[in-house]
């Protein structure tokens, strides 16, 4: 956490590229070391996974982030549901929390507005699946459930499915 803020201070390209080789080596350890030993049929959860964290950064390109985690082995999921919402609504919904807004990286709605529309950028750019989270929890759940089922048609052995967080990509290797 000590060189995201330090990142955060004076951004830099060392700095951020530094900070997405530490999340992928950690990525790279989970994916070796915790997916890899878990039993056939496991569903696994993971929030925070690549695709969504590229998002988030600034200067170093989506596409090199991506590349970077897959030059490690990071487990790459066979689904990705990405959840998004509105900007403005996200924003609202994280003044209201307990702990508000807490985030280390973004400070700004405009900030917000542009990982979210990086994200939506990717994901329409790599085929992933976007729910949108505006709407009741029962039409997120059928959009969610939609795209397992997909998956499951095709036997395939990775699901990434959706938190309920505005930009979030889930992982369940092994299913």
């Amino acid at each position: 956490m000590a060189l995201v803020n330090q990142l955060v201070r004076s951004p830099s390209r060392e700095l951020e590229l530094r900070v997405c080789e530490r999340f992928a080596d950690s990525r790279a350890w989970i994916s070796q070391q915790v997916l890899a030993k878990q039993p056939p049929g496991s569903i696994i959860l993971i929030d925070r996974w690549y695709p969504s964290d590229a998002a988030f950064r600034r200067i170093i390109p989506f596409a090199e982030i991506l590349q970077l985690n897959i030059d490690r082995n990071v487990r790459v999921p066979d689904l990705h549901v990405g959840i998004v919402t509105a900007p403005e609504i996200s924003w609202a919904r994280a003044a209201t929390r307990r702990r508000g807004l807490s985030s280390t990286v973004i400070h700004k709605l405009e900030e917000h507005s542009a990982c979210t529309q990086a994200f939506e950028r990717a994901s329409a750019d790599h085929g992933w699946v976007v729910c949108r989270n505006e709407g009741t929890i029962e039409d997120a759940t059928m959009q969610v459930m939609s795209a397992i089922y997909r998956v499951l048609a095709c036997a395939s052995p990775a699901v990434i499915l959706p938190a309920p967080t505005s930009i979030d990509s889930l992982c369940y290797p092994g299913f």
